[in-house]
C-alpha cells in the first residue's frame, strides 16, 4: 500500500504522500529488468504492471510527479539488453523507461479521467516486481463538508492530491491486519503450562473483533485458527489486504522468572541487549520454516535497516507503539516502546508494531495472560490505543484538506 499521510507534521504530508520509499532489502547484485507486461486485476478493480526481473531488487519507490503521470522507480537495477516492452493497457496510455546510473524509472502516463491508486510490491514466486493499479472514476476537487470515517475498502492513494470529499475516503484507515504469533508446530514461547500461541490468537480473536464492532474498520487476521505462517508469508498477507495498519501479537520469555511488564516494538535497529534478545527469539521461527532464503536480504545490523530511516512507516509506528504501552501503563507494568529488527514487520509495506503482552516465564503474569478476563483487557488496551491512532490520523486529513 502507498503510506497514509503523517500524523505528526502536516507540512509533510504532500511530500509523503508523493514520494515514499518502500523497502525490499538489499540486492544480492544489480538486477535487470527483461520485460514489462500488463495484466487485468483478477478481482476486476484494475490491472498489474509487472517487471520481469533477474534478480531481486535492492529498493523501489512510487512516486507521482504530476497529476496523470505515475512513476515506478527501481534502486539497484538495469534495463537488460533484449528488453520486451509490451503495450501499455488499462489505465496506462503510454510509458517510458528511463535507466540512470544504479537506478531504473518506469514512467507511466495515465488515461485522461481515470484515478489511479498505486501498490508497488515483490511478487511471492519470483523476484519480479509488481505495480498494482486501482481505477476509480477522477473525483471531483469539491471540500469536504464535514470529515466524514466511513470506512473504505480501497488502498491510500499514490498521489499528490487534496483528501476531497471524493478522493478522502481512499486515505480512511480502512484496513487492520492482525497478526497472532507463532502457530501450528511452532508453539513460541511455553512456561507454565502455557503457549505462545494460543494467547496471541485469543488477544488477537477479542482486538479483532472490538475494531470491527466499535470502530466499524475492517479486519484481516494472518492466522484464524492453530497453523504455521511463514514469517514471510505474514507480512505479504498484510500488503495483499491493502492493511493501514500491522499489529503483530506475542508473549515474552526470561531466563528470569521475575521478569515481567509489556513491550511494544517497531522495525529499527535495536539499541540494546534486551532487544537483541527478542528479536533473536522471535526471528528464530525461520529455522522451522521450508525456505530460510528467502531472508537472505535482510540485514539487522545495518543495511535495510539504515535505509529505514527514509520511509514514512518508521514515524507512524513509533507513534502507535507510544500510545499501545501508553494504554498499557494504566493497568499494567509497562517496558516501555523499543526497536529492533523483527523479520516480520520487515515485510509489512505499512505501518507496523509488534506487542509482547507480557512473560509467560513469570508464574503470575503466565496466568493471566491465560484468563480469559486477561486478554480481554489487553486486547482492550490495544484497541484504546488504535482508536486513539485512528483519531489522530483522520483530523490529519482534515488539516490537510483545508
Amino acid at each position: 500500500m502507498i503510506a497514509p499521510p503523517s500524523l505528526r507534521y502536516p507540512a509533510r504530508r504532500a511530500a509523503l504522500a508523493v514520494a515514499l520509499l518502500v523497502l525490499a532489502g538489499a540486492a544480492r547484485a544489480d538486477a535487470g529488468i527483461e520485460r514489462v507486461s500488463f495484466a487485468a486485476r483478477a478481482d476486476g478493480r484494475g490491472y498489474v504492471v509487472r517487471l520481469h526481473m533477474d534478480g531481486r531488487a535492492g529498493a523501489y519507490s512510487v512516486e507521482q510527479p504530476s497529476p496523470g503521470t505515475l512513476t515506478l522507480v527501481v534502486y539497484r537495477a538495469h534495463v537488460a539488453p533484449a528488453l520486451r516492452r509490451d503495450e501499455a493497457r488499462g489505465p496506462v496510455r503510454a510509458y517510458q523507461i528511463v535507466p540512470a546510473d544504479d537506478r531504473v524509472t518506469l514512467r507511466l502516463t495515465l488515461v485522461s479521467g481515470v484515478a489511479v491508486q498505486a501498490q508497488a510490491y515483490p511478487d511471492r514466486d519470483s523476484d519480479d516486481l509488481l505495480l498494482s493499479l486501482t481505477t476509480g472514476t477522477a473525483p471531483v476537487a469539491t471540500r469536504p463538508a464535514g470529515g466524514s470515517t466511513h470506512a473504505a475498502s480501497s488502498p491510500a492513494p499514490a498521489g499528490g492530491t487534496r483528501p476531497d470529499a471524493a478522493s478522502g475516503e481512499h486515505w480512511r484507515l480502512n484496513t487492520i491486519v492482525i497478526d497472532a504469533g507463532h502457530g501450528g508446530h511452532d508453539a513460541g514461547a511455553v512456561a507454565h503450562g502455557v503457549r505462545e500461541k494460543d494467547v496471541t490468537l485469543a488477544v488477537a480473536r477479542r482486538l479483532g473483533r472490538y475494531i470491527e464492532e466499535r470502530l466499524g474498520v475492517r479486519v484481516v487476521y494472518t492466522r484464524t485458527d492453530d497453523r504455521f505462517i511463514t514469517l514471510d508469508g505474514r507480512g505479504r498477507a498484510a500488503n495483499a489486504a491493502g492493511g493501514k495498519l500491522f499489529i503483530s501479537i506475542h508473549a515474552n520469555a526470561a531466563a528470569a522468572s521475575s521478569a515481567r511488564g509489556t513491550e511494544t516494538y517497531f522495525l529499527a535497529r535495536h539499541r540494546d541487549e534486551s532487544a537483541r534478545q527478542v528479536m533473536e527469539r522471535e526471528n528464530a521461527v525461520v529455522r522451522m520454516e521450508s525456505d530460510p532464503s528467502l531472508y537472505d536480504d535482510f540485514d539487522a545490523e545495518g543495511g535495510i535497516l539504515r535505509t529505514l530511516a527514509l520511509s514514512a512507516y518508521a514515524e507512524e509506528s513509533q507513534s502507535l507503539a507510544s500510545l499501545i504501552e501508553g494504554q498499557f501503563r494504566t493497568r499494567r507494568s509497562s517496558r516501555g516502546v523499543k526497536q529492533a529488527g523483527f523479520l516480520v514487520l520487515w515485510r509489512a509495506s505499512m505501518p507496523a508494531v509488534l506487542v509482547e503482552l507480557g512473560f509467560l516465564t513469570n508464574p503470575e503474569e503466565a496466568r493471566f495472560l491465560a484468563s480469559a478476563d486477561g486478554q480481554d483487557q489487553l486486547a482492550l488496551s490495544i484497541f484504546r490505543a488504535v482508536q486513539a491512532y485512528k483519531e489522530q490520523y483522520e483530523r490529519g486529513l482534515r488539516l490537510a484538506s483545508n
